[in-house]
């Protein structure tokens, strides 16, 4: 097995480095902060934005605060470093389901995306070999990030809760083993890169959660030992690409058997993201009217995702794996035998099950949250849809403004919410596929950025402006 160099040896990976730092220095980043300093009357300095989550957009949204020289910011992480996100964690896919060359984090440099990494290792032979992104490399790629832009990040650090103290200044309540001074910081601006799981919470169907005790199962956004499992019965609920990961996964670590089982009669075969990449869809679907956006994302969530060809190739060529479909659970009990799941076609007995289920989105899910989530305006408060045509998963989605900002229920709402973006998966109904997808970050990240900014300059203006009318330095000294 050949050797894979660390990033931090690799001597492709450093002269690649050194490209970057070049082109950033030609672009003078990040220079001069340009946003006044400000210490709290406790005399804790106050961070002009702390971003919640290390993952892929937290670091993208750091570094695109820093390239418009807004550089008293940090980044926090409850995983250590190295884990955030879930690609070294519950996420299963042998490569990611995006195409490969999409952008994202790079903000148009070239040498930061992920192609330039690819290559400077592999050459372009290698990347025009490459087929997807293997999942593995791509968390590689963002340690590679990470560390080339200097962005600083305080890893094992959990969000405990968002206090808002005066208009536009809140105090983030933390916990964790990195946590030596203060349990909490002060911040201007937050912003929510928490992903997918961000703006609610992963669903467990009740009827499961009543029957059985939690060792009996676990939901695909959780971490499973399945090379503990070998020679075991695994039942999989759910149909979308998460279930098929997980599938091809438990088998290729060695569980007896798993079987799927899905509650449509027929796969899902379309996949409606691939129409967003193409038709400008992932730039301007905030642009649209409330009932467009609201027929549209419902539209997206009834199709669902299906499992990429590999993935699905790949987990059918096990000989213990099924798929049941049109088979949903009607009931699921304990047995001497295991679990006993009962479906319109039969019974069947497992030793565990996994839960595909999806996620639900509402910020009174968020503990973070519980002392804003009352002034939160959600798409129910703002918009009613036609008669009959209503959908709860959209209506629990928070109401955002263009730059993902929070929009409250009354003046005192919004007051309170000054300066909090969510910049997560909730983000879905109001600008579409954009903070927690690949493929729609390149167009999310300056609406975000954009919006930040403006607020720090709005919020400042009047010191700003009487700085500019007191200027006075001389410039011509002839």
């Amino acid at each position: 097995m050949n050797h894979v160099p660390s990033i931090e040896t690799n001597p492709a990976l450093t002269r690649l480095t050194a490209q970057v730092k070049h082109d950033l220095d030609c672009l003078d980043y990040p220079a001069r902060n340009w946003v006044r300093p400000r210490t709290h009357e406790s005399g804790l300095a106050v961070h002009d934005a702390v971003i919640i989550g290390g993952g892929q957009s937290g670091l993208a949204a750091a570094f695109g605060l820093m390239r418009e020289k807004i550089t008293n910011i940090l980044v926090l992480d409850e995983c250590p470093e190295g884990l955030e996100g879930p690609w070294e964690s519950y996420a299963r896919m042998v490569t990611l389901r995006t195409p490969k060359h999409l952008t994202a984090l790079d903000f148009g440099m070239p040498n930061l995306t992920f192609r330039a990494y690819w290559e400077a290792q592999h050459g372009a032979e290698g990347w025009a070999a490459l087929g997807k992104i293997p999942r593995p490399e791509w968390m590689r790629y963002l340690r590679w990030f990470r560390r080339t832009l200097d962005i600083p990040v305080r890893n094992n650090t959990r969000l405990d809760l968002i206090e808002p103290l005066e208009h536009g200044l809140f105090r983030l309540h933390v916990s964790g083993a990195a946590v030596t001074g203060p349990a909490y910081l002060l911040a201007r601006k937050v912003i929510l890169a928490t992903g997918i799981q961000g703006g609610g919470e992963w669903h467990t169907p009740g009827f499961i959660r009543e029957a059985l005790p939690k060792s009996r199962y676990a939901h695909t956004s959780e971490v499973i030992d399945y090379a503990a499992m070998q020679g075991q019965r695994i039942g999989i609920l759910g149909g979308g690409a998460s279930a098929f990961d997980n599938a091809q996964w438990a088998l290729g670590e060695g569980v007896a058997s798993v079987d799927l089982f899905i509650r449509r009669a027929a796969l899902p075969r379309i996949n409606p993201i691939r129409y967003m990449e193409n038709a400008g869809f992932l730039g301007h679907f905030a642009d649209l009217d409330d009932a467009t956006k609201y027929r549209a994302i419902d539209h997206f969530l009834k199709l669902n995702q299906p499992p990429t060809n590999d993935t699905f190739n790949r987990a059918r060529a096990y000989p213990g794996f099924s798929l049941h479909l049109g088979a949903p659970w009607t009931q699921v009990r304990e047995s001497d035998q295991g679990v006993v799941v009962t479906t319109p076609r039969g019974r069947h007995v497992f030793d565990f099950l996994v839960l595909s289920t999806g996620m639900l989105t509402d910020a009174k899910l968020r503990p973070e949250l519980a002392a804003l989530a009352p002034q939160i305006a959600c798409w129910r408060d703002i918009y009613t849809p036609p008669e009959g045509q209503a959908n709860r998963l959209v209506d629990d989605h928070p109401y955002l403004g263009a730059d993902f900002s929070f929009t409250g229920l009354t003046p005192q709402g919004q007051g309170q919410l000054h300066g909090l973006f969510a910049f997560n998966y909730s983000a879905l109904a109001s600008l579409g596929l954009s903070a927690s997808a690949l493929s729609g970050m390149k167009f999310a990240l300056p609406r975000l950025i954009n919006g930040v900014a403006r607020q720090l300059f709005t919020d400042d203006q009047d010191a700003i402006m009487a700085g500019y009318y007191d200027y006075a330095d001389e410039e011509f000294l002839g």
